[in-house]
């Protein structure tokens, strides 16, 4: 019957942590021992107790001289990342300044400039690509026009319902006139008709006839 799996977590009874200990260091550095003579490697441990009790394994010489090895190969590996780094920036900077000046050339040659070195084929590429932006161009005015006309004939649609509002509004304001002058002058309504009918006055034959032509349109 084969061993139960150990669940990994503190081990709250102190005597049993503390043999634990012993016994896992002891073959943590076993093992580190191990790795460094079948890999031929050197290997540097630390171990700090809960009572600040430091155990070491150190395969060279010394800890100090590992630790400084360390901390050299650690800074050699930052500052050829740090160089890496640059050197990708500077490749991009590369990149991006050669994209401009290609940008640069392409848009003379759209202005028709810088034509002489082209190939036939370059030159029609060159005039379809042309051709198309006239295209592009002509389809966005004609957009801007459509859209124009729409909002002038809206306009003109609300200027015509305001100047029939205003009409119906004149006839009304007449048939008031002349009922009211029919009643001063009682039974000579159809004098007060026409020497107060308004029908013929300059404004209201400009309107109608500003009306005729909308209705025309």
């Amino acid at each position: 019957m084969g061993r139960g799996k150990i669940e990994i977590q503190r081990i709250d009874n102190l005597s049993s942590r503390q043999v634990t200990f012993t016994k896992r260091r002891k073959g943590l550095i076993k093992k580190a021992q191990e790795l460094s003579i079948l890999c031929d490697v050197h290997v540097g441990l630390i171990v700090i107790s809960s009572t600040g009790r430091i155990y070491e394994l150190s395969t060279q010489d010394n800890m100090k001289s590992m630790l400084e090895q360390y901390n050299a190969a650690k800074e050699e590996s930052q500052l050829m990342n740090a160089t890496s780094e640059a050197m990708m920036w500077k490749l991009e900077v590369q990149n991006l300044r050669g994209q401009l000046e290609d940008l640069k050339y392409r848009k003379k040659q759209l202005l028709g400039e810088e034509l002489s070195d082209l190939s036939i084929e370059h030159l029609e590429n060159l005039e379809n690509q042309v051709q198309t932006g006239i295209k592009s161009l002509r389809a966005r005015k004609e957009q801007l026009w459509n859209e124009k006309i729409t909002e002038l004939n809206h306009k003109e649609i609300m200027v015509h319902q305001e100047n029939m509002t205003l009409h119906r509004e004149l006839v009304c304001l007449r048939q008031q006139v002349i009922e009211l002058r029919s009643k001063v002058y009682g039974g000579r309504k159809e004098e007060a008709k026409s020497k107060y009918d308004i029908s013929n006055s300059p404004v209201s034959m400009e309107l109608e006839l500003s009306l005729s032509r909308q209705e025309v349109t």
